[in-house]
């Protein structure tokens, strides 16, 4: 078997982090480096981050060693601060966030030390965004800040759908205040759809985001809008639910990346957006596409009722940069010479 140019660690949490593997392996492979992918097993759950994360670190090594015995790679590539904590080898570090950034108090209690020394020692960072190199803790390796690639999922359709959030992690995404926006927003044939949550988790943060949102919203009464929750589907329904969609409001307690926003103004929505903590590459663009619509208000009626003119044609220019040929010439330009010399 030829020997690997690059080996991808990759840990693998969701299917997002998934996708961001295979994007970034096919890049590689296009600017012609052989690359091996090694997947880590999820382990059970657990209670508390720290302990998960151990266990995560512990297959990741695992995954690691293995792969690297096999493929006996030129550069090794740990995607995730987690896959790179109990690394048998030094390798390049690719994240979206820190440890330093979003794992406070007692939930990085022992992942924040290893991080430091790990970025410290990487012959390499691979941040998905500046914002995420911010966060990162010093004295630190070197750079190159390689996107998630986002595109267009389709061409353009008819815009019936008046809203869309994701609300997959309803705690994180800030679903309650979404709903609750919804309730002051949503007006008598209009609907929300809610992505990624189906109707019996989401009738609990329908109670949760109040009486308002639990009546009006919820279908039982009042003269607002109406929520409807699609459960997980295939991600090509997903994106075809953002062609449709007007709008696209979130409320983030923290935002670690946001590919769900930049797919969003890749398709065409107008973004309304609280402005959240965390690297969040999308938030510098929400704000220059119309300041409006960054807020803790949520104000989804000036987006239904205002839309500032051109918004989607100034979207799709505003993520450019992040589309699979820019992020492909930074791979073959800037990322693969420093990976493997």
């Amino acid at each position: 078997m030829a020997r690997a140019d690059v080996l991808i660690v990759s840990l693998g949490g969701t299917a997002g982090l998934r996708e961001a593997d295979e994007e970034l392996a096919a890049s590689l492979r296009r600017a012609g480096a052989r690359v091996e992918i090694a997947r880590t097993q999820r382990p059970p759950e657990l209670r508390t981050y720290a302990a998960l994360e151990l266990a995560w670190a512990l297959n990741a090594r695992r995954a690691a060693v293995q792969a690297i015995r096999e493929h006996t790679p030129r550069a090794v590539l740990y995607s995730s601060t987690t896959a790179a904590l109990l690394g048998p080898v030094p390798g390049a570090i690719r994240f979206d966030a820190p440890a330093a950034g979003n794992r406070p108090g007692r939930h990085g209690i022992w992942q924040r030390p290893v991080e430091a020394r790990r970025f410290n020692a990487a012959p390499l960072l691979v941040p998905w965004s500046e914002g995420g190199l911010e966060e990162a803790p010093t004295p630190r390796a070197g750079a190159v800040i390689v996107p998630v690639p986002v595109e267009p999922s389709g061409p353009p359709e008819v815009k019936d759908i008046a809203a869309l959030t994701y609300g997959a992690n309803p705690e994180k995404k800030g679903l309650d205040r979404v709903l609750a926006a919804w309730a002051r927003n949503g007006r008598a044939g209009e609907e929300l759809v809610v992505a990624g949550l189906d109707a019996a988790a989401g009738g609990e943060w329908l109670e949760r985001a109040g009486g308002a949102a639990a009546g009006a919203v919820g279908g039982t009464g009042g003269t607002g809008g109406t929520v409807r929750f699609t459960g997980m589907i295939p991600r090509d329904e997903y994106r075809a639910l953002l062609r449709r969609a007007r709008v696209f409001v979130t409320a983030p307690r923290r935002e670690d990346y946001g590919i769900a926003q930049l797919e969003a103004l890749a398709d065409g929505c107008l973004l309304v957006t609280n402005a959240a903590a965390g690297p969040y590459a999308a938030l510098p663009l929400a704000w220059a596409l119309d300041p409006r619509l960054v807020g803790d208000a949520l104000d989804v009626r000036a987006a239904l009722d205002d839309p500032v003119p051109g918004y989607a044609a100034r979207a799709a220019a505003a993520v450019a940069p992040f589309g699979r040929a820019a992020v492909d010439r930074v791979v073959a330009e800037a990322l693969l010479p420093r990976l493997v010399p």
